[in-house]
């Protein structure tokens, strides 16, 4: 059955839990479902886990899994939820091997179950810039939407810039 939007979840900053005994963080599972909830969103969705990793441990074949799961979804349009660290890298990985899909990856640079994330925020406005968007491959970060080789993130100020003033 086809939905209007497909989301893969790939793990990320968003779902990372704290380990309160060493304060490590850790994947337990994916808070997707509650910031739907949380969100009372009433989009017609299909969700599927396809990892739940730091970026910063993605590899080539992490990348291929994801491009092939976006080619093979009937859905046209598709969010990844992802980390930060390597977004951009994805982002263009997809925008190579992914064409004529509606491709958003949003993430969030504080862990949801922190209670201050960006998270619930990013996961809003990529729900509603997947719908509007024409295909291609895009990143929304703080109600703000990046074209997939256009943009990087800037470490020293935690937030995505433009590359150039193009979108």
């Amino acid at each position: 059955m086809q939905h209007d939007i497909k989301i893969f979840i790939t793990g990320g900053t968003f779902d990372k839990e704290y380990n309160e005994l060493n304060g490590s963080l850790y994947f337990k599972e994916t808070h997707l479902y509650e910031m739907l909830d949380l969100g009372r969103c009433r989009l017609d969705l299909s969700i599927d886990t396809l990892m739940m990793k730091d970026s910063l441990d993605f590899t080539e074949r992490d990348r291929k899994i994801i491009a092939d799961a976006c080619l093979e979804t009937l859905e046209q349009r598709i969010l990844i939820t992802h980390g930060t660290d390597t977004m951009t890298i994805t982002a263009s990985y997809l925008a190579k091997h992914c064409p004529g899909k509606t491709i958003v990856l949003t993430g969030a640079m504080v862990p949801y179950k922190f209670g201050s994330s960006d998270g619930l925020f990013n996961l809003g406005s990529a729900l509603a810039f997947v719908q509007i968007l024409t295909p291609g491959v895009y990143i929304a970060m703080n109600g703000k939407i990046f074209e997939a080789n256009k943009v990087i993130k800037n470490t020293d100020k935690a937030e995505f810039q433009r590359i150039d003033n193009t979108l």
